[in-house]
């Protein structure tokens, strides 16, 4: 018989290996007499700064089905694990094999199901492959030219191989451990499964990447770099091939992993008549604040760092318009996030051993379609680009962040070109008035919302505190629509859209 155990505490100074005597005393058994056990969830209870504990549910299975015949405990039921809902084949061979077109989380997904499966799929990547992106994106970062087809956001892994490595979705069940599994399969490690904020760390994404496409090869796919799709060929409403940068490709089944920055491609799809409408997103500025500051507001006891490492936060300023950290990086860096010239859009990252003396996360507000100025379907994506191109302009060209200090952000002081401000920024960052980079509603959402933050803190938020921006391209601002049932696009048979619908970081 298998139960759940749920809220069991350990102080975070004991040893994990004291589980199972915590388990067996819940059930009122001796340790021996426990079958085989997993943890399920971990998770730190971090209200109390000078007793943080963490929380863990498990699952064990038990020798005798005669739990019914024990005392009752609100935390502990039977235990029925989500069961992978694999749909069954086709009754007939494909025509041409699969094609999945981008290799971010969701094509890298999609390619690794259907090579699983026998498919052999064939993935188009317009970008080049990680480990010439990591050269590329060194490079850049020294003060290189920005490449459009080879940089932070294009290329294998897509935008997240180079974005922090979290492994967020706000959806539970077997899907989605089926997906964590596959990390762990391609070099993860293990605890992904179950801590409650799992983290790959952006240092050990490429690994990951090149294993997941190693394993796709094994398996008769195939991967095409520097292959960007230009159009469809479409007869009947039936999906027939791609033109491609490098040629036609026959496909009649194609996953469209688009991903939040291939402009282009959408603009493409949408002249061809793809049916597709603007959807709500989030923008914002990044702040960035030492890490030794975050560490003491959380963890109260300095014995806590060297057990837990670098602390992180999750905050809401509730108001009439919510603001809201977002993509949380202890001991990380503020990266850029740019898919075209002569714009700037900031991001984070943090290596998997949380190691820099800086913490920053996105202040971010979510807008709505019905703010863009348009009801075009792409208005959203306008909006991004005159933002962008106002931040690359503050900041002096050459793809420097516009930086201001928290404080003077609030109180809308301008700031002087001398003025010194701490960045991990690699590239550069220039003083500037950050008022201009976002809409107003939104300026005015993250001028009253940082206070309420701050507040929080007992003014420990905002101080030594810097603020980088724009931030907006933590989700696509458009939805390629799909039938519910097929998940096909209405009027092109054979066009399946993943991952721009959803936000995932």
């Amino acid at each position: 018989m298998r139960l759940r155990i749920n809220n069991l505490r350990l102080p975070v100074e004991a040893p994990e290996a004291e589980l199972p005597a915590r388990v067996a005393q819940r059930l009122g058994l001796k340790s021996e007499d426990l079958g085989p056990w997993r943890i399920l969830r971990k998770s730190l209870d971090a209200r109390s700064r000078d007793d943080l504990r963490f929380v863990y549910s498990v699952a064990v299975e038990l020798p005798a089905d005669d739990w019914r015949s024990r005392p009752g405990d609100p935390d502990i039921d039977r235990y029925d694990p989500n069961v992978f809902d694999d749909p069954p084949s086709g009754g007939h061979p494909l025509e041409h094999r699969p094609v999945v077109v981008g290799s971010g989380p969701a094509g890298l997904a999609a390619a690794y199901y259907l090579a699983l499966r026998g498919y052999q799929p064939l993935v188009l990547e317009r970008g080049r492959p990680v480990k010439e992106r990591v050269s590329a994106v060194r490079g850049f970062d020294n003060g290189g030219p920005h490449d459009p087809e080879d940089n932070y956001l294009f290329g294998e892994g897509g935008a997240g191989c180079f974005s922090d490595g979290k492994l967020t979705c706000r959806l539970t069940g077997a899907d989605v451990d089926w997906v964590l599994q596959s990390y762990v399969d391609c070099g993860g490690r293990e605890s992904i499964l179950y801590e409650h904020r799992p983290h790959l760390g952006s240092n050990r994404l490429p690994m990951l990447c090149r294993n997941f496409r190693r394993k796709v090869e094994a398996l008769g796919g195939e991967y095409r770099f520097s292959c960007c799709v230009e159009g469809l060929d479409v007869a009947d409403g039936q999906l027939r091939g791609l033109q491609t940068s490098s040629g036609y490709v026959a496909a009649t089944h194609v996953i469209f992993g688009t991903g939040h920055s291939a402009r282009d491609t959408y603009n493409m799809l949408h002249v061809l008549g793809v049916p597709m409408r603007a959807k709500a997103f989030q923008l914002g500025l990044r702040i960035e604040q030492p890490q030794a500051q975050v560490n003491r507001w959380k963890y109260g006891r300095a014995e806590y760092l060297e057990l837990l490492g670098a602390a992180d936060y999750v905050l809401t300023a509730r108001g009439a318009r919510d603001v809201y950290s977002f993509c949380m990086c202890a001991g990380g860096i503020v990266i850029p996030s740019i898919s075209e010239p002569g714009m700037f859009c900031s991001n984070g990252m943090s290596r998997s051993r949380h190691d820099t003396p800086f913490a920053n996360s996105g202040i971010m507000v979510t807008l709505q379609p019905e703010e863009f100025g348009s009801t075009h379907p792409l208005a959203g994506v306008e909006l991004q680009r005159r933002y962008e191109s106002a931040a690359f302009a503050l900041g002096g060209g050459d793809y420097f962040a516009p930086i201001q200090s928290a404080q003077s952000f609030v109180a809308g002081r301008g700031t002087s070109p001398q003025e010194r401000l701490p960045s991990s920024y690699q590239r550069g960052a220039t003083p500037a008035d950050l008022q201009s980079v976002l809409p107003p509603t939104v300026i005015a959402a993250i001028r009253s919302g940082l206070p309420i933050m701050d507040r929080k803190w007992r003014g420990d938020f905002l101080k030594n505190a810097t603020l980088v921006g724009p931030e907006m391209r933590g989700s696509a601002p458009v939805r390629i629509d799909r039938d519910q049932d097929s998940r096909q696009t209405p009027g092109f048979a054979g066009l399946y859209p993943v991952g721009e619908a959803r936000r995932l970081s």
